[in-house]
């Protein structure tokens, strides 16, 4: 065979997608279910996921980016105003865009607003009516026609994330609305979050989980040491920043059980993460108002002048 007639290499898809919703409408769990392994924290409480957190996967010739944006809500505080004017800088960037609608929620005022505002971001949209499987067919089909209404997408989806009904109908469609081009990271890169703040994150996830009622979302948790060990294993330090000194006792509990209770949640996840046996150990301190530190928003991704 003659080097013209060589078999060309088959054409490949690259992309980005932009998932916006209101708090708890389940994007995080979405991103973690299409990736195939945990890429963003997961909780109860609204408003956990701060930056722009990517996942990512492969379907045939098409490499998906996903964009897990904060959720959209009525920001109060300075640092809710970067989380969401964050978010919608992501849909911004994207090359198309997912409006994830709890199904069960409907239409809230919240919701209604959110759809008016994706309806004059200038890319290819797609509605992905989640939590299916707590819904009636009945409800569902009302609810799909009436966010139709609000904003014109190309694509209805109806999901369960957690369950995974309607799952791969999501993804072949999203891998196929690609644009054509060069993949952007490697076939296994399942995320662009570096491990240090992948392991924070997880961190914060088992606080979160562990004290949803007692302490305030505005915590952080920072990777201040990632040590590789002769034996293999790795040694991480990290720092859990409250803002007073009541709530590092909640964190710390009676006798520091409620910090073990936490770092041995997050350890074992780490671990499962880095592929490797980890020793982590976990410090709390207090950091007034660190909600106002320019340098804390950096961190989070965030931009302290989007408040």
């Amino acid at each position: 065979m003659s080097e013209s007639q060589a078999p060309s290499e088959p054409e490949t898809l690259a992309g980005f997608v932009a998932l916006i919703g209101a708090p708890n409408a389940g994007k995080s769990t979405l991103v973690n279910a299409l990736a195939g392994t945990k890429v963003s924290i997961v909780t109860h409480k609204v408003q956990t996921t701060r930056a722009l957190i990517r996942g990512i996967y492969v379907e045939g010739a098409a490499q998906v980016v996903l964009v897990d944006t904060p959720g959209i809500f009525t920001p109060k505080r300075h640092l809710e105003r970067a989380m969401v004017r964050t978010a919608w800088r992501g849909a911004a960037d994207a090359d198309r865009l997912a409006v994830i609608v709890d199904a069960r929620a409907g239409l809230t005022p919240e919701v209604e607003d959110l759809l008016t505002r994706a309806g004059k971001v200038a890319h290819p949209r797609d509605l992905v009516l989640n939590k299916i499987d707590l819904v009636a067919r009945e409800s569902l089909l009302a609810l799909a026609q009436a966010a139709n209404a609000h904003c014109e997408f190309e694509h209805t989806y109806m999901v369960s994330a957690l369950k995974g009904g309607g799952m791969d109908d999501l993804r072949r469609g999203l891998a196929a609305a690609m644009p054509k081009g060069p993949w952007f990271y490697p076939e296994d890169q399942v995320s662009d979050l570096p491990l240090r703040a992948l392991a924070a994150e997880i961190t914060r996830e088992k606080l979160i989980l562990r004290l949803h009622e007692e302490l305030p979302y505005r915590s952080s948790v920072e990777t201040t040491a990632w040590k590789s060990l002769r034996d293999g294993s790795v040694r991480i330090e990290q720092t859990i920043y409250v803002e007073r000194e009541s709530q590092r006792k909640i964190v710390l509990g009676e006798k520091g059980r409620t910090i073990k209770a936490i770092g041995e949640s997050a350890r074992a996840e780490i671990a499962e993460a880095a592929e490797t046996p980890v020793h982590l150990f976990l410090f709390v301190k207090v950091r007034e108002n660190w909600s106002q530190d320019p340098e804390r928003y950096r961190e989070m991704g965030l931009d302290f002048s989007d408040g």
